[in-house]
């Protein structure tokens, strides 16, 4: 029997989550119809609430039977009947309850403590979704609760937690934390290391190791020192991994601890208690635990430098704003904290200024670099009227303008936000790592356990030493840290790089997405032509001028609105226009009057007929116009055709050579457009564009995207207009151009600040080079364990005879995690012009 349930969801984020969710939910044969939001989804048909929360939770999200879901009445969602472009931007967009908290978590080390902390920031009450990041150590946390709960949880899961009110305070506390922590990975690697590489070297030349009764006493004191090396340099492994232990969970400290903690115990039981150990199986470890110890800090005093580069991009971005603001009031001017500036303030910028906030200019002219918000190189000419956003940099001219948005409001402080969320979100790679990691330091122990007794049975004499090395040596070689840094390492260097050309990247998924499509949708106006109608031509007769025909067609047109006639009037910008008398409109087909005495008609091919004026001299004129994709213009002067005006919303510049490249790269590429088929076909041919979809209808974009998709194309839609938002929103990746609507915006995973497919080019050349940074990280990580854990077992004893040292082990886990986030770094220095 056909019911409804009501499913509460967390972890969906965007248009992409809902459209994953809903297509779960309906590929099951016993759904009938299945409306998803953000946070709902009403599911009507036969299946069972427990399945359907399994294949949710299965598809990477969180679902829970929500109260009264049985109900056959159960009111619709609220925004299942808005219009496409409003839900689009609806799945986007955070809720208006939900709100933003910034925690800086201490003691995580490895994805096992990513999984844990997510867990607990989750289970909080009106947390709808926390991205926590091994990277930068922080938590991103949307929802409606106190911040205070959040740190109790976070603590009670066994770490430490700070919430971050403001950027600048985050930035502040984390670069003072990363000090601190270089600080005290330097000198704890230093210690454990001017211990343990003379021992190492003394057993490779010295007594082997092997106590005697002879050196019994010598060995003591070397214990002892050990033992304070454990204590001052690798205190921080057994506190965590206690703290771990506790709350029933292991990490990759446990296993550091867990190794180093065993020899040491060993080694010491050795030297108090010789008589009871075989005189063959008195070999001391101490050069291991302390040289593991070492090894290890100094991996994460490298790591940690490493990742301070990675961060570098959005430093950047946070230090285009200036300190103070030149606000000009009663004629004078004044230096003010920026955090005290307002809107509607007045304020001025000279030349080497970087503007402080957003606004309008209202007098004077200046050129502005743009460069670290849309990647632009050349500096664009700014005149009254037109916007600035805050972090750009004046070259030349001094401006005055209008403050319009200040402090989190301004451009530049969205893209930060932007570029934050990002960081901390987790492509399906990501994921994938997650799981693992979560069950993978119990499973190292079980496997360190089995080993050692496989050796303490069947290995050779003394098989309490050879039991010890290998189940220490398996126990420091696969901790997983690499694992857990493999994705978002690649997520913060890949985005940041992004933000300096001016892309904008909403979550990690969207960059794995961007990697698979196949096919370019490319919306006509404004996103491969400039948006505005030019005059590209005019043809005259009647022994009439060019600059005379303007001239009159100009003047008719003063004070109209019409894009057409805008467009007339640009190209006459600077003349001397006439006067027109006898003026007279008609709505949609053209305007006339008089000029100097002569009877004036400008209009389409209709409103000269109308007229009995004549158009057949100017047939084959008009017919090649249209078939270049121009609308015409006709200009009659007493009764006979004199001039032609060919108008038509021309390519951007970087059109035809971006398309062309994307060409060579294999993607499909078709334009979705309104427009006529004719106009949109002639675009298409200089475009270089493989296919037109024309004639669509705002409605209908959306159902193109899906009819590709339905033919088995892997999609990506580029556009900037409020009726694209239904087909960003469908396609499996939204490309807005920056300048378009913030609906079309909302409605994409990534946004291009530069409006010209040129960013597209450089858009997909970076996810592709982000995703298989990823995938490298995570091959290379899952090949160290894959490699490393039956090395340290002893699968070569047979072989070589020999088993390998917990001191290689340990050298060779920190350098997994210094392999991994130098590769990561590589995007940094990313260059579009140099990919593939």
């Amino acid at each position: 029997m056909s019911h409804t349930i009501l499913l509460s969801l967390e972890g969906l984020s965007c248009g992409h989550c809902v459209k994953r969710v809903k297509e779960v939910l309906e590929q099951r044969s016993d759904v009938q119809d299945a409306e998803v939001s953000l946070n709902e989804a009403r599911v009507t048909g036969e299946a069972s609430a427990e399945a359907l929360v399994a294949d949710i939770e299965n598809a990477g999200y969180h679902a829970a039977i929500a109260n009264g879901s049985t109900s056959p009445k159960t009111e619709p969602l609220a925004d299942s009947h808005q219009p496409p472009e409003a839900l689009a931007a609806d799945n986007q967009r955070l809720p208006a309850s939900d709100e933003t908290y910034h925690l800086l978590i201490d003691g995580m080390s490895c994805a096992s403590c990513v999984s844990r902390v997510e867990k607990a920031l989750n289970a909080v009450t009106g947390v709808r979704q926390a991205r926590v990041n091994l990277a930068d150590r922080s938590a991103l946390v949307l929802g409606e609760t106190d911040p205070q709960r959040l740190i109790a949880a976070v603590q009670q899961a066994g770490y430490d937690a700070e919430a971050i009110e403001d950027d600048e305070s985050r930035r502040a506390k984390q670069q003072d934390t990363a000090r601190r922590a270089v600080r005290r990975y330097a000198w704890q690697s230093a210690l454990a290391l001017t211990l343990g590489v003379p021992l190492m070297l003394w057993g490779m030349i010295g007594d082997n190791m092997m106590l005697t009764s002879a050196n019994r006493s010598g060995w003591l004191a070397i214990g002892v020192a050990t033992l304070l090396v454990m204590v001052l340099a690798g205190g921080h492994f057994y506190r965590s991994a206690w703290r771990s232990l506790r709350n029933g969970s292991a990490t990759m400290d446990t296993l550091v601890a867990l190794g180093t903690g065993v020899a040491w115990i060993y080694s010491i039981s050795v030297n108090l208690w010789p008589d009871r150990v075989p005189v063959e199986a008195r070999h001391l470890y101490y050069e291991a635990s302390a040289m593991i110890i070492g090894l290890i800090n100094l991996g994460h005093l490298l790591e940690q430098r490493a990742r301070q580069r990675s961060s570098r991009a959005l430093e950047r971005l946070m230090d285009l704003t200036p300190p103070m603001a030149r606000v000009v009031e009663n004629g004078s001017e004044r230096q003010q904290p920026l955090s005290e500036v307002q809107t509607g303030m007045t304020l001025r910028v000279m030349p080497g200024d970087r503007v402080p906030v957003d606004g309008d200019i209202i007098q004077g002219e200046a050129w502005i670099d743009e460069a670290m918000l849309t990647g632009e190189a050349l500096p664009q000419h700014k005149k009254p009227g037109d916007p600035l956003s805050a972090g750009t940099v004046v070259q030349d001219g001094s401006v005055l303008f209008h403050a319009s948005a200040v402090g989190k409001q301004t451009t530049l402080a969205r893209i930060i936000q932007l570029v934050q969320q990002a960081q901390s979100s987790k492509p399906r790679l990501g994921q994938l790592a997650d799981r693992i990691s979560a069950v993978f330091v119990p499973v190292v122990v079980a496997i360190a356990l089995i080993s050692a007794a496989i050796w303490a049975l069947v290995g050779p004499s003394p098989h309490l030493v050879y039991s010890l090395v290998v189940a220490t040596t398996v126990l420091i070689i696969a901790c997983p840290c690499a694992l857990g840094l493999a994705t978002p390492m690649a997520v913060i260097a890949g985005t940041g790089r992004a933000a300096e050309l001016g892309i904008l990247v909403r979550d990690a998924d969207a960059l794995q997405r961007a990697s698979s499509v196949d096919t370019l949708v490319f919306d006509k106006t404004g996103t491969l032509t400039k948006g505005i109608a030019e005059v590209i031509s005019i043809e005259t007769w009647q022994s009439v001028s060019e600059k005379q025909a303007l001239s009159w067609a100009a003047a008719l047109e003063q004070g109209s609105a019409h894009p057409l006639a805008q467009a007339i009037l640009r190209r006459a910008e600077g003349m001397e226009l006439p006067q027109v008398e006898h003026f007279r409109q008609a709505g949609g087909l053209g305007v006339s009057g008089s000029v100097a005495g002569r009877s004036l008609l400008l209009g389409n091919e209709d409103f000269l007929r109308q007229a009995d004026i004549a158009t057949q001299p100017v047939a084959d004129r008009l017919r090649a116009q249209a078939e270049r994709g121009a609308t015409p213009v006709l200009l009659a002067a007493d009764g006979k055709v004199i001039a032609l005006f060919s108008l038509r919303d021309p390519l951007r510049d970087e059109s035809q050579p971006a398309l062309a490249r994307l060409h060579q790269q294999g993607y499909q590429l078709i334009m979705l457009t309104g427009d006529n088929p004719i106009t949109a076909s002639a675009i298409a041919r200089e475009a270089g564009i493989d296919r037109v979809i024309a004639g669509v209808r705002p409605e209908g974009k959306a159902a193109a995207i899906r009819q590709l998709q339905q033919q088995g194309h892997q999609v990506a839609m580029i556009g900037d207009g409020i009726n694209d938002a239904p087909a960003l929103a469908q396609a499996e990746l939204g490309m807005a151009i920056g300048s378009g609507s913030d609906i079309a915006v909302e409605s994409a995973g990534i946004t291009l600040m530069r409006p010209h497919p040129g960013s597209v080019v450089d858009a997909l050349a970076l996810s592709r080079a982000t995703l298989r940074n990823m995938k490298q990280n995570l091959l290379g990580a899952f090949f160290y364990n894959a490699c490393g854990i039956p090395l340290a077992a002893g699968v070569l004893w047979p072989l070589t005879g020999t088993l390998l040292s917990p001191v290689v082990a340990g050298a060779a886990m920190a350098l997994s995690s210094i392999t991994v986030v130098a590769n990561a770094n590589r995007l940094l220095r990313f260059r579009p012009d140099k990919a593939d």
